[in-house]
């Protein structure tokens, strides 16, 4: 049979907490009196534990403090507030950058040097052509395809569905 009172004095007492305490926790919500209005020691005991601040309150410095949910909450917060710490660090050392900035970046020096390449066979035919002893302009047609051929594989590799593909074996 459940110990009931229907006075928050006598409740607190039985606890063995204050009365102030008592209204304290029932007005965040942390415990709440029976549909009869009145209170169930056990039960509230109980309740009070398991969201005491083990640093704050006498119930919370019982020996399983670090199984309550309070307790949880509180280490989930603190490794939060530390991930949050580490993010700012990590973004004022500059070890964090910007993806629209980086993806443009990346754009700009593949773009750059595709353009180097598609440039190099009219750089070198004729200079390749007099070593060789060869027609400039049949040497010059015949780099750009195979570097036109060489491009086109490499854009296929970096086509955004082959990486899903990739990324999936």
């Amino acid at each position: 049979m459940p110990e009931l009172t229907p006075s928050t004095r006598e409740a607190a007492r039985r606890i063995g907490i204050t009365e102030t305490a008592l209204r304290k926790a029932a007005s965040a919500g942390r415990i709440v009196r029976e549909p009869d209005g009145r209170w169930d020691i056990d039960k509230t005991r109980r309740r009070l534990v398991e969201t005491a601040d083990p640093t704050r309150s006498p119930l919370g410095g019982s020996a399983n403090a670090d199984g309550t949910p309070f307790a949880r909450l509180k280490v989930a917060q603190l490794a939060l507030k530390v991930e949050a710490q580490r993010l700012a660090l990590d973004e004022s050392k500059r070890r964090l950058v910007d993806v629209a900035e980086a993806d443009a970046t990346i754009d700009e020096v593949a773009g750059a040097m595709r353009d180097a390449l598609l440039n190099w066979p009219a750089r070198v035919a004729g200079v390749i052509a007099a070593e060789l002893g060869v027609d400039p302009h049949l040497l010059q047609t015949i780099l750009q395809s195979h570097i036109t051929e060489l491009l086109t594989e490499e854009a296929d590799c970096f086509d955004p569905q082959s990486l899903t593909d990739r990324s999936a074996r």
